[in-house]
């Protein structure tokens, strides 16, 4: 593996707006990859490309072998640099490899990886008390050229990483979400559960309809009974039930690391967990409910529009989140920037940067 030399590090300080940084992208320094040929994984290279060469008849462009993780680099009120649950977001991409029937990376090389792209990258890691983060994005495509449908024997590995502002410009604050009936997001027993760019091009359409109907996101049904909740646009989606946290089980739900995150604090903290079917005639009942995923953390709901039925589902009348969400919130985030106890280990420090 490359080693980082001290001289590749830039120290020249950023003209950035940190307070205001979109979600999008943001030009960074390097990203870090690896390539498996011939049946083994590569060193880590380093590159200040922001650009790849790929076949025209590559598997990832013609039958879709790609996959994607997110998670992000929080700089804390004591200086250090935390990355959040790095090795379950390298789980979760094996995953993905292993549904997709591409080679999974290993965690170790995953790992390595994540700390050179986040050290390499240093400048970008916004301040504490910005209110942004640095996202890491690790990508893996088939690079082998096939006209005929099978798995490649060569694949690219690679992270990029963007200083990233908020998901939502409005903050923690409730958002009205929408049922659409007309759009499924994934197949029953297809790629769901799996991180991978098909399901959000899948997404799109629907997503943009709820936009333009002024929503957020678009709360899916189950693909083949349409009576259960499924995912939250990109996200998970959890409620609060008779003090209860409940969150819906489905074979085409992707697990949320956040979703697991914060179940596990609610056990920390008391709160029931109940993953189970949830239908949506039980909206009536929730006194809080919310979208959760890397991006937001939470992303609570006021106002659930049942488009097909008329049905509207008041989650929050004051316009607030609820208090079981922000106490999930505050602890969450207070645990990715120092402020709270890691006692599940879930932090990586990045040491010296």
């Amino acid at each position: 593996m490359q080693n980082i030399e001290p001289n590749m590090i830039m120290k020249e300080e950023l003209n950035l707006d940190w307070a205001n940084l979109p979600f999008g992208y943001v030009p960074t320094d390097y990203n870090v990859r690896c390539y498996y040929r011939d049946g083994k994984w590569g060193e880590i290279e380093v590159s200040t490309s922001d650009t790849i060469n790929i076949h025209m008849a590559a598997t990832a462009l013609h039958y879709g072998q790609e996959i994607f993780e997110g998670l992000k680099a929080f700089r804390g009120r004591d200086g250090k640099v935390r990355v959040f649950r790095m090795e379950e977001n390298a789980q979760r991409i094996r995953r993905s490899a292993e549904g997709l029937c591409m080679e999974p990376v290993p965690t170790e090389i995953f790992c390595e990886m994540v700390r050179k792209a986040v050290e390499l990258n240093a400048r970008f890691i916004p301040p504490y008390g910005s209110g942004a983060s640095l996202y890491i994005r690790p990508l893996e495509i088939g690079m082998t050229p096939s006209v005929g449908v099978k798995s490649a024997t060569e694949y690219l590995f690679m992270i990029l990483v963007s200083p990233v502002g908020p998901y939502f410009k409005t903050g923690f604050k409730p958002t009205n979400i929408c049922i659409m009936r007309e759009y499924d997001r994934v197949a029953p027993k297809g790629t769901g559960r799996f991180k991978t760019g098909g399901n959000y091009a899948a997404s799109l359409k629907s997503g943009n309809h709820a936009h333009e109907l002024g929503y957020s996101a678009v709360l899916y049904l189950d693909p083949r009974d349409k009576k259960y909740l499924d995912e939250c646009g990109p996200a998970n989606f959890f409620a609060i039930k008779n003090g209860v946290y409940i969150t819906p089980a489905s074979e085409s739900i992707l697990p949320s690391v956040t979703n697991k995150s914060l179940m596990a604090l609610c056990e920390d903290l008391g709160i029931k967990v109940e993953q189970r079917h949830i239908t949506v005639e039980e909206l009536a009942e929730v006194e809080e409910a919310g979208a959760c995923g890397t991006a937001a953390v939470i992303s609570p709901v006021g106002e659930i529009d049942d488009i097909d039925t008329g049905e509207k589902y008041i989650i929050s009348a004051d316009g607030n989140p609820g208090a079981v969400s922000t106490r999930l919130y505050n602890l969450l985030r207070g645990i990715q920037l120092g402020e709270e106890e890691d006692t599940h280990g879930w932090n990586t420090v990045i040491e010296n940067i």
